[in-house]
């Protein structure tokens, strides 16, 4: 199992109601399967989370990337611009 840590911001982290969360997941999981967890948990975050912008460590990822044991993952909601 890997020990993850989760960070939302702005929107997101006003409806999971948290800013962080730790988490212990599967060795073989990827940033898509992550958000599928997290949205099973808290369903507020649905519309949101699925279009999010992801960070592994610092980094920005895509949904097929896997999270490494000890990982930060964070979620950071969609912007408009106008």
């Amino acid at each position: 199992m890997n020990q993850i840590t989760v960070l939302f911001f702005a929107t997101l982290r006003d409806k999971a109601g948290m800013r962080m969360l730790k988490l212990e997941v599967g060795t073989d999981i990827t940033l898509e399967k992550l958000k599928l967890i997290i949205v099973d948990s808290y369903p507020a975050l649905k519309g949101l989370l699925e279009h999010s912008l992801a960070s592994i460590n610092h980094e920005y990822r895509f949904d097929d990337d896997r999270i490494p044991d000890g990982a930060e993952i964070a979620f950071f909601p969609p912007v408009s611009g106008g």
